[in-house]
């Protein structure tokens, strides 16, 4: 390393300009503190070196909530789309969920320009090879160059960066993704302080050129007609969008792949790396299911200035030659040129038990880590990461307590919470099923559960918050409206709505709620038959009936997330020692004493720790209370 020199001094440090970092660094930025952005490389900003696509089942929940809490993915994706689809419209409001084609170069651009406008955020191009750390607390960071920077927080978001190692066939080498620059003494350091690492793998398919394909053999896929956003601020829309197009695996393909696995790195034993059990290689695909004749495979645009195409489906690293076998083999892909091909990258990440819920590390006071160096795959999952940890190192620097969301407020708690508290054995993927009360966390009610906080941490501006009240109190003026009309069989504007429907007609009196409860009836059949005053906005309509429709099972939600508050609000002290409480199992000592769980809910969470240990808990923890209050 190079002779160390003073360069400058921070309040909060963001390592890495990924997805993670971007959201730290302008949240810590936008609450106040001078901010420092370092990045291996300025041109790799908000880089997606997988498909550049953002949003879907789970993930278009927390870019929601990102928006809802004042972050930028959002806002970003809605002004660089080149598609945008609402997916599981046939099912119930719960799995709604917004996915955006990105236009991945117009995405890095407006990123950059974001951060490089924002006020108290400097952005830098550095490598980091270490962390300054004194008794136990982080103060800054050296670069590589020998920059010794100070600050009170420091946020760690490399990424697959740390000891990257692209794999392709046989060939393996040293690497970041995409061919860039990968951070090895980082990771060395790392291990020196003591933090446990692991390896993981993700990959990514071939790009191929636009003009070798021939679309005629494949499906169109386009995106929605109405207008869409991920952004609660949104009011410009994109509506010249760019098709995706579908096409299908075959026998040819499968047969190619498994008479070429002893040449995959995964099969062969060159991959150390556990890979994402939610995103397979094809290769794995066709082992894993070889029941199934076929697989989809998306051809996807990488933007609108770029003959670029991604083919979604198919991360494989296969050799080249394979590669470009099994892309010929589809339809619609018989004269391909591939313009890239796929690979497999390993890195190391921490083991994210090592962190509190504020994705403060245990180890080292004032250090944060977010993204996929916590385990996690996906862009989604690095920015909630991210904005919760920047939004955490501000809050630490400002003296004020940690934000931390809980299981029933977003799918960002359920995310952190899982992280934290169960650990993860695989790059991490969230999915509706991980959260228990999805039906209270919404695609669609996203800024009803979180704009509060996000106004009370600062950032959320007072004209967006105003707004946001007078769309609140608008909902719950129009469902008082309706819960107070009753309507009568003697109507005649009723039963001819009625019937329109296709429901059966009134018999006697009832109450409009109870019209709207009917699967067949909408809020626009309700406004036909009790107009109200005014128009009301499109997203009113849509918070009035789905509160209203679903009202029985979203009461029983909220009844167990009161009980469940009674369970965390039950707080353990931190100066515990598990080794002590006798009728506990080893194990549930063992996990105890390493995650050091803040209270009741989150123990009863812990993997290998049951209800019977839970109970012992208690029981200890009311002697505990006792001894404790005598003492004092």
């Amino acid at each position: 390393m190079s002779t160390t020199y003073d360069a400058g001094s921070f309040d909060v440090i963001v390592i890495g300009a990924g997805h993670a970092g971007c959201e730290s660094a302008l949240a810590a930025a936008r609450m106040g503190c001078s901010t420092l952005l370092l990045t291996i490389n300025l041109d790799a900003v908000a880089y997606m070196p997988c498909n550049p696509s953002v949003g879907g089942p789970a993930k278009g929940h927390v870019v929601r909530e990102i928006d809802a809490l004042g972050g930028e993915m959002g806002r970003n994706t809605d002004k660089t789309h080149i598609q945008m689809r609402m997916l599981n419209t046939g099912k119930g409001p719960a799995v709604h969920a917004l996915r955006a084609q990105a236009d991945k170069f117009a995405y890095q651009h407006q990123m950059k320009q974001t951060i490089e406008n924002t006020p108290n955020l400097i952005l830098r191009q550095a490598m980091v090879e270490e962390l300054i750390v004194n008794n136990g607390v982080c103060e800054g960071v050296i670069t590589q160059t020998g920059a010794r920077y100070s600050a009170k927080a420091v946020v760690l978001t490399t990424g697959t960066y740390l000891r990257g190692k692209i794999i392709l066939g046989e060939l393996q080498y040293e690497s970041g993704p995409n061919n860039m620059r990968p951070s090895i003494r980082l990771a060395h350091h790392l291990k020196e302080l003591g933090f446990e690492l692991v390896r993981f793998k993700t990959g990514t398919p071939p790009r191929v050129h636009k003009s070798s394909l021939d679309f005629n053999k494949m499906e169109i896929q386009p995106g929605d007609t109405v207008p869409r956003a991920f952004s609660y601020e949104t009011t410009e829309y994109i509506m010249d969008q760019l098709p995706c197009w579908l096409t299908y695996t075959n026998e040819e393909t499968h047969e190619l792949i498994s008479s070429n696995l002893h040449r995959a790195p995964m099969y062969s034993g060159v991959i150390e790396g556990t890979g994402p059990r939610y995103c397979p290689s094809i290769e794995d695909k066709v082992v894993r299911f070889n029941d199934k004749p076929r697989h989809q495979v998306f051809i996807e645009p990488e933007g609108r200035n770029t003959e670029e195409m991604y083919v979604q489906g198919m991360s494989t690293s296969l050799p080249e030659d394979v590669q470009l076998s099994m892309l010929r083999s589809m339809a619609g892909m018989e004269n391909v040129k591939m313009m890239r091909p796929g690979y497999a990258i390993e890195y190391d990440a921490i083991v994210p038990t090592q962190l509190w819920p504020s994705l403060e590390t245990k180890l080292i006071e004032g250090l944060f880590t977010a993204g996929q160096i916590n385990g996690t795959s996906g862009y989604e999952e690095a920015a909630g990461q991210g904005l919760m940890a920047g939004i955490n190192a501000a809050r630490k620097v400002q003296k004020k307590e940690p934000v931390i969301l809980g299981r029933d407020q977003a799918y960002i708690g359920v995310l952190i919470d899982d992280l934290v508290t169960k650990g993860t054995n695989e790059p991490y993927r969230l999915l509706t099923s991980r959260a228990e009360y999805r039906l209270l966390l919404r695609h669609d009610n996203a800024d009803l559960r979180l704009t509060d906080i996000g106004y009370e941490i600062g950032l959320i501006s007072e004209e967006r918050y105003r707004r946001f009240c007078q769309k609140r109190e608008m909902i719950e003026k129009e469902k008082e409206r309706i819960l107070s009309i009753r309507v009568r069989p003697d109507q005649p504007q009723v039963q001819e709505v009625l019937r329109e429907a296709g429901t059966p007609e009134l018999t006697e009196v009832l109450e409009l709620a109870q019209l709207l409860r009917r699967p067949e009836i909408t809020y626009e059949h309700i406004r036909k038959i009790a107009p109200p005053e005014g128009e009301l906005p499109t997203d009113v309509a849509e918070q009035v009936e789905i509160q209203i429709k679903y009202d029985g099972y979203i009461r029983k939600s909220l009844q167990q997330v009161e009980r469940m508050k009674k369970v965390e609000e039950r707080k353990i002290p931190q100066d515990i020692n598990y080794d002590e409480i006798m009728g506990m199992s080893k194990e549930a000592r063992e996990k105890m004493n390493k995650i050091r769980p803040l209270n009741i809910g989150q123990a009863s969470r812990i993997s290998g720790v049951n209800p019977a240990d839970i109970s012992v808990l208690m029981i200890y923890l009311e002697q505990y209370g006792r001894v404790t209050s005598t003492a004092n």
